[in-house]
């Protein structure tokens, strides 16, 4: 399949990229999460705290803390059951379980793994891989690696200047076995919703941050061990005590690229073995051609995006001036705990105009710094937000899109669009008649690719998803539940927003409201 119609049909025509009569074979699905086997781990302190608190001294972290960052991005929290019906008339149940973390992921798949290189007292310096079923660190490879890694990202980064270094990584078979081709949807919105988890969360324990989208994709891989047929990095962040990694000089030097292959040949392969559980791993050519023609082979091929030229708004009559709102403090280890996905649970209630206001503003005046342009990471720059409302105080049933500038929500058509968009819904597993706001996170069309080729696709949707936990944060915050869905008409959607003719499309669908809790056992796993 030429990879131009496969992404267009990830989008548009999602039936389409499945093959034949597919089936999972739930009896043969691989963990969520990834083992190692016979390798040095370093057990982390099973003493996480209930509320995150900020490091005031400007020293690193103890390896305690790094623990506790760790644990509240990814680590298992949750061990649930529900119950579902089979459809039958004799209405039969069957039990499913699963581990859950903070962080939302499709199908609870979570196929993204975390490793870390480490700079910290009492634990030798290297590269490990973060053991979420253990709560562990396990060792890959010992050493200081500084200098292979300031080759392998932007120029100027100052690694020597981290006490750590986390890299996000998708294992394709981890959600392949269950969603096929559609998985590479999934994988680049499940990596930045781990992304957002940890920017939220280091900035609450007052580390400095940044997002890198662009290296060396082969010798970050070979770095950490993975093979590329199976698993793939496709984020890294450094974290600091220290500003310096947030006012770098972003500008390559002329004649100072370093190829993949030749900084591979510096250190030598790893031979670690790892376990799924799969004994009939399928095999997904699409997703390794993708991840192979998104790969950067040296870093002249790091580039800036040029900022886009925002659509203006003219102030007139179909203007909804949102009311300004404070600053929404809370405590974010109280909302990951409370944090919930309504499906069927959603109840219809009237939305404040504050509540809208508060949850857009706050949700937009997020901002982080990246490897893509020489802003403060304004992400609204390249993803935006249109909403349908219903039943929200002073403001008219219909179709908006938001401005965050002027803080301010522009009418596109009035009208109750809760069954139109509940007929464009893959499975009726949400009732939208029941949710107030049904948003949609928008971005160009053409995904980025223009300037970023095919690796412009991933990044669109990771910055998607960072958008997406945020947001899901913010409404969690405000008493409210949000439930992101792929399994929606985005053409649907586009027209309903009129703008396919703009060159844009809707990313991901978020209802969001008050609900009710369902019906099923859960444990939080806390000490």
């Amino acid at each position: 399949m030429e990879l131009e119609t496969f992404l267009y049909q990830l989008h548009f025509e999602t039936d389409k990229i499945f093959p034949p009569n597919w089936e999972v074979d739930w009896g043969d699905a691989p963990l969520p999460y990834k083992l190692y086997k016979g390798l040095p781990t370093t057990p982390l302190s099973a003493e996480v705290p209930l509320t995150l608190k900020q490091k005031e001294d400007g020293q690193n972290p103890s390896l305690k803390e790094l623990g506790h960052f760790l644990w509240y991005v990814y680590g298992i929290t949750q061990y649930s059951q529900s119950t579902v019906m089979d459809g039958t008339k004799e209405g039969n149940a069957r039990f499913t379980q699963s581990l859950r973390r903070f962080v939302p992921s499709g199908g609870a798949l979570y196929p993204n793994e975390i490793y870390v290189y480490i700079k910290l007292d009492n634990v030798p310096e290297g590269i490990y891989h973060y053991d979420a079923a253990h709560h562990r660190l396990v060792l890959l490879r010992e050493g200081n690696y500084d200098t292979y890694l300031s080759r392998s990202l932007e120029n100027g980064l100052p690694t020597s200047d981290c006490f750590c270094i986390a890299f996000v990584s998708t294992v394709f078979w981890k959600n392949f076995y269950k969603y096929n081709n559609f998985s590479y949807r999934l994988q680049g919105l499940d990596a930045g919703v781990v992304i957002g988890q940890s920017l939220e969360v280091a900035h609450r324990m007052g580390f400095s941050t940044r997002v890198c989208y662009q290296f060396l994709d082969r010798s970050i891989n070979h770095l950490l061990g993975l093979s590329e047929q199976e698993e793939s990095v496709y984020a890294v962040i450094p974290l600091s005590m220290k500003p310096s990694i947030t006012c770098i000089d972003n500008v390559q030097k002329s004649g100072e690229m370093v190829v993949a292959s030749e900084l591979c040949k510096e250190i030598p392969v790893l031979h670690h073995v790892s376990y799924n559980r799969s004994k009939n791993v399928i095999d997904y050519p699409v997703l390794r051609k993708l991840n192979e023609v998104s790969m950067f082979e040296t870093t002249k091929s790091f580039v800036k995006i040029k900022k886009n030229n925002c659509e203006k708004l003219t102030l007139d009559r179909e203007m909804v001036f949102l009311p300004v709102t404070k600053s929404l403090s809370y405590d974010l280890a109280d909302v990951c705990r409370d944090r919930y996905s309504p499906d069927i649970d959603f109840k219809l209630g009237e939305v404040s105009q504050t509540q809208l206001a508060t949850l857009l503003k706050e949700t937009f005046s997020f901002s982080y710094y990246n490897d893509l342009d020489d802003t403060q990471g304004q992400v609204k720059t390249r993803v935006s937000l249109y909403g349908s409302f219903y039943n929200v105080e002073g403001i008219p049933n219909g179709a908006y899109s938001y401005d965050s500038g002027t803080h301010a929500l522009r009418r596109i058509t009035n009208g109750d669009y809760r069954e139109f968009l509940q007929s464009g819904l893959t499975l009726p597993n949400v009732n939208l008649y029941q949710v107030p706001l049904c948003l949609h996170l928008v971005g160009e069309k053409d995904h980025l690719k223009e300037t970023l080729g095919y690796r412009g696709y991933r990044i669109q949707q990771m910055e998607a998803g960072i958008l997406v936990q945020r947001l899901l944060l913010v409404s969690c915050a405000l008493g409210m539940g949000g439930h992101p869905l792929l399994g929606f008409d985005a053409n649907q959607c586009d027209e309903l927003y009129r703008i396919d003719s703009k060159g844009k499309t809707s990313l991901i669908q978020i209802p969001v409201g008050p609900y009710r809790s369902r019906d099923w056992l859960r444990g939080r796993l806390l000490s």
